[in-house]
């Protein structure tokens, strides 16, 4: 169910479809994510590099909780807020949780990628996608947020013609 956002809210989902769709013109898959503090500024943003990288775990959300742990006090890390272009895998819930970082606002669900897939044909992946709760249940998680989660449908169909060839 989609739940309604602020105009902030849209400005920042806006730009992490913007960033998904950079990643996948990069030849990444399509993700992208920013980190913003309590009053709303752009502390750091990161798109997917997993295949730049050749690296599997080059997930934006794991990269700005680095950038966060390295850069932010456990207060300021607590207030802030990321936004994503699609619901954390497991791997990146688990660090956010553990970095103690605020709310996630992702444009697209988890399940919503796992049935965009299955209903493609494509494999589910490596990890089992779940709602990030399921890893770290104190983590407020609005997901998926209309109409940028209809946007990201779009940028997976893209990825997905790509990798068809």
């Amino acid at each position: 169910m989609s739940t309604k956002v602020s105009s902030v809210d849209g400005r920042h989902l806006r730009r992490c479809v913007d960033l998904a769709s950079q990643a996948l013109e990069n030849g990444d898959d399509p993700f992208g994510s920013i980190l913003v503090d309590a009053d709303g500024a752009v502390l750091a943003e990161a798109m997917n590099r997993e295949r730049s990288d050749r690296d599997p775990t080059s997930h934006p959300e794991f990269s700005l909780v680095r950038w966060a742990i390295a850069n932010l006090t456990p207060e300021q890390r607590a207030t802030s807020t990321v936004y994503t272009s699609g619901e954390h895998c497991p791997m990146c819930a688990a660090a956010h949780g553990w970095a103690g970082l605020g709310r996630v606002v992702a444009a697209a669900s988890a399940a919503q990628l796992a049935e965009w897939r299955a209903s493609w044909g494509l494999p589910r992946g490596p990890v089992t996608p779940m709602p990030i709760t399921d890893v770290a249940p104190d983590v407020v998680v609005i997901a998926p947020v209309a109409p940028f989660d209809a946007q990201m449908r779009e940028v997976h169909a893209r990825a997905r013609a790509r990798a068809k060839g």
